[in-house]
């Protein structure tokens, strides 16, 4: 085998390996389980900890925070959310501190800093900048992320009007996030939620039903159109 057909066959090994957890993660979130996503948590915190200077296992343990995080705010455990996405964020700076022009450690850092604020309104103002600043730094350095787009809007929705949120920029974020792209099941759930705070319930049901025809796993996109009323 010549050097390059090894370097490629390495690289797609490499790359399957990083994205297994990602989609075991994705898959636990899908579920609302609780316990897997602790076991995982642990699993990551071990491996940064072997690995202070390594920027991709910082990552991967704020990842799993993030979506601890995301599935206690599901379970209205709010103090839960908030010790998750706080314990990620210390993983988070680590990886934009080592490697700070990879948009992804951004938009990680402020997707953490975003889910503190549901969690403790009374931090808006700190968090919300956080989540700004990271999330405005992520699209700079990668325009075409449709999730940076998503996560910005995720935190528009939660962000109160007064500190420079709302529901219309977040569903305007959700809309680019679709434009970029149309088949990212959590922006059409999103965008169904926020339209449904803007009181547009039809539209709202339609984009929760695409979300679901995309990802039929997700337990809270199905108690999310439950919620929906039909006009």
């Amino acid at each position: 085998m010549n050097s390059v057909r090894l370097f490629t066959v390495t690289l797609a090994l490499v790359s399957m390996a990083l994205a297994a957890p990602a989609d075991d993660l994705r898959s636990a979130r899908d579920r609302q389980d609780r316990a897997a996503l602790e076991k995982a948590v642990q699993e990551a915190a071990r491996a940064a900890a072997k690995l202070p200077k390594d920027a991709g296992a910082q990552f991967r343990l704020a990842q799993a925070q993030s979506y601890l995080a995301e599935v206690e705010l599901e379970l209205h455990d709010k103090p839960a959310a908030k010790t998750a996405a706080e314990d990620g964020i210390k993983a988070a700076d680590r990886a934009v501190d080592l490697q700070p022009q990879v948009a992804e450690h951004h938009r990680i850092l402020g997707t953490l800093c975003g889910q503190v604020v549901p969690a403790q309104v009374l931090l808006a103002f700190r968090y919300g900048h956080c989540a700004r600043a990271s999330i405005d730094r992520a699209i700079a350095l990668d325009p075409r992320s449709a999730l940076a787009y998503l996560s910005r809007g995720v935190g528009n929705y939660y962000l109160p009007s007064a500190f420079g949120g709302g529901v219309d920029l977040a569903i305007r974020d959700f809309r680019k996030a679709l434009e970029l792209d149309p088949h990212l099941a959590d922006a059409h759930l999103w965008l169904g939620i926020a339209l449904r705070k803007a009181h547009r319930n039809a539209e709202a049901r339609q984009e929760i039903v695409k979300s679901l025809e995309l990802n039929p796993n997700r337990i809270w996109a199905k108690q999310q159109l439950d919620k929906t009323p039909a006009q």
